[in-house]
């Protein structure tokens, strides 16, 4: 197959679930026949700890369509969606997460809204089959995340997903450190819609997104996709300032015009210690900016691959 051909590339990262491969190798191959078209599916193993890079060996033994990335370590799941667009051949992707919570099935929902002339299509997640504090880390995430950056990033929006290889190729060109797939995807804007779709229970394994993953993606991402954060304490900083003028005024007022006492010790101190709290705040998100800015100097590539199966390392992809 070549970058010309018209076949599907499913690109999936695998870290966790072993268990469910092959039944998603499966209902794949099922869907794809059913529909007419060929696919080539890129298992991305992110350094599971179960196991799953064995599974992959026998699948891509058993199936030349199947391609097997092997990572040399773990990297996260969006540098990991990263290493199969690179690799991705086909004239179309489909990007889907390996657990079967999103039902291959769907791909056909996915594929009747992009012939309508769409350059991308997002699932949106119906009825999430999830615990409850990890439906609620998520929603926390998603609306913080778009109260501090200009995103307008879908609460139901998920990784599953279809796109063109005209989008596929701009995405490619993204090589920020803080790789995170649905944002790029808004980023690179093009023609974009969204299909509803089941969302299915968990059948193996556990999500590696804690609450405590979640609030640290979401403070990663917000450093590296805005500077709201830094224009927020700027803000602060003048109407603390304003406050403090005012206060100054009504202190000077009160002494002159109404022989009111001035405060004493105690109120300086806690004053004092409010303004060195923020002033230590504002100058931790400094920090983190600078933080950011000397990871994406040293320019170190988002991931490194340890081994391939049925993808010679001279193809052009």
């Amino acid at each position: 197959m070549d970058a010309s051909h018209n076949f599907t590339s499913v690109v999936v990262p695998v870290f966790g679930s072993p268990e469910s491969l092959e039944e998603l190798h499966n209902r794949i191959s099922a869907v794809f026949a059913k529909m007419g078209r060929d696919f080539e599916l890129l298992l991305v193993n992110d350094a599971c700890p179960k196991g799953s890079w064995g599974v992959i060996e026998r699948l891509a033994e058993k199936d030349s369509r199947v391609v097997g990335i092997n990572l040399s370590r773990n990297f996260s799941q969006h540098r990991a969606i990263l290493a199969g667009l690179d690799n991705a051949r086909g004239s179309d992707v489909v990007v889907m997460d390996c657990d079967l919570q999103d039902q291959p099935e769907a791909i056909e929902l996915l594929y009747q809204k992009y012939n309508e002339g769409f350059d991308a299509v997002i699932a949106l997640r119906e009825n999430r089959k999830d615990g409850y504090f990890k439906k609620l880390g998520s929603k926390l995430f998603t609306r913080f995340f778009n109260v501090m950056t200009d995103c307008n990033l879908g609460e139901h929006e998920i990784n599953f997903s279809l796109i063109s290889r005209k989008v596929l190729l701009s995405l490619r060109k993204l090589r920020d450190q803080n790789a995170f797939y649905l944002l790029n995807l808004h980023w690179v804007g093009f023609n974009t819609a969204y299909v509803s779709v089941q969302h299915s229970e968990r059948r193996h394994g556990a999500s590696s997104y804690s609450l405590h993953a979640l609030i640290r993606l979401a403070l990663s991402s917000i450093i590296a996709h805005s500077n709201r954060p830094l224009k927020l304490m700027v803000s602060l900083g003048f109407f603390l300032a304003l406050v403090a003028f005012l206060y100054g005024v009504w202190l000077i007022g009160g002494y002159f015009f109404f022989d009111i006492p001035l405060a004493g010790w105690t109120s300086i101190m806690v004053s004092l210690y409010f303004l060195f709290g923020i002033l230590f705040a504002n100058l931790g998100i400094v920090g983190l900016y600078i933080g950011r800015c000397f990871e994406e100097i040293k320019e170190r590539p988002l991931y490194l691959v340890k081994s391939t199966l049925n993808r010679p390392d001279s193809d052009d992809v």
